[in-house]
């Protein structure tokens, strides 16, 4: 079928962006684990589609049903920006099993100074790759940059960690478990503003409704990397401050006390139960193409946006992940 006979726009997500739903929809596919596995040239084919299809290609067998596919394994591997396939563990469908893991281990051994500073650096580590593999826009990241904000956000974490860990010596036991969402959240709010800091200098890319791109706007990228650390504090929030009290419930049960290796496997297993969910919804919680009025600009950018003729009254801007 050709593009014509489909008159499908794979430009937008198949589901209504506009509602929480129809976002929680798409990002239940574009974080689904299970993408990790699709091979290399599968995803390379999945590109070759959604190109041909764009440049109104014939593409013989194409169905509505393998557009869709295609478009749905090409958005979960390539960046919406620059086009470029992105790394594995930095993919939004590698989110679940990596962050159960990270934070099953930060729960666990949360008593151990060695282990504290080991697993909030292995943390910090991973969300730098995160960060930077969904940065927005096409804004190149120097080494330099990239170097101070891990340093920064490692820092952050470990110090809030260890600060925490002593203020709470005086407390109920309990609350010793909640230091690593503290920790966590402190962090997200020093690493994704440093690894993105270029954008808050020089701005993000913004467009009309059709796409058209019309300059950078440095507060759009203060409204972009603001909405992406509450989505990721949020996501961090089931599977850190549930769990503590199911566990320690569980580590007072007579299997437990026999079988104390149990603790982590239990943990990683209730913590990824919970980012399945926790990890789409949060992710939805505002548009990936999200917008701002024209008036809320910088005035350098609105006056030249305001010379045009037809001047939109909002743009629009690719806020990151």
């Amino acid at each position: 079928m050709s593009k014509a006979q489909l008159k499908v726009n794979i430009e937008e997500p198949r589901y209504d962006q506009s509602t929480y739903s129809g976002r929680a929809k798409h990002f239940f596919i574009t974080t689904n684990p299970l993408n990790l596995f699709v091979s290399g040239q599968a995803l390379d084919d999945a590109k070759d589609i959604v190109e041909r299809y764009r440049k109104g290609e014939l593409v013989p067998g194409l169905t509505e049903d393998k557009l869709w596919q295609a478009k749905h394994l090409y958005d979960s591997a390539f960046h919406p920006d620059t086009k470029e396939k992105m790394i594995l563990i930095g993919r939004m469908s590698a989110q679940v099993p990596m962050n159960m893991t990270i934070t099953g281990c930060m729960m666990t051994f949360y008593k151990s100074t060695p282990a504290v500073i080991f697993w909030q650096w292995f943390n910090q580590t991973f969300n730098a790759v995160v960060n930077y593999t969904n940065r927005s826009g096409d804004s190149p990241i120097s080494p330099q940059r990239l170097g101070v904000s891990y340093v920064m956000a490692t820092g952050g974490a470990i110090t809030t960690a260890m600060t925490l860990n002593n203020m709470v010596k005086k407390f109920p036991p309990i609350i010793g478990r909640f230091v690593p969402f503290a920790a966590v959240a402190a962090a997200n709010c020093i690493n994704i503003p440093c690894m993105r800091s270029r954008e808050i200098t020089h701005g993000i890319p913004i467009m009309d409704e059709n796409g058209n791109r019309l300059g950078e706007s440095t507060r759009a990228a203060t409204s972009a990397i603001t909405q992406v650390v509450i989505s990721r504090v949020f996501m961090a929030m089931p599977g850190m401050l549930i769990p503590p009290f199911i566990m320690n419930s569980l580590e007072k049960k007579s299997f437990m006390q026999r079988m104390p290796w149990l603790n982590a496997p239990i943990q990683v297993t209730i913590i990824g139960a919970m980012l399945v969910f926790a990890t789409p919804l949060c992710c939805a919680l505002f548009p990936q193409k999200s917008s701002i009025a024209v008036a809320n600009l910088e005035p350098e950018v609105r006056k030249k946006i305001e010379a045009l003729p037809n001047p939109p009254s909002v743009v629009y801007f690719n806020k990151g992940l």
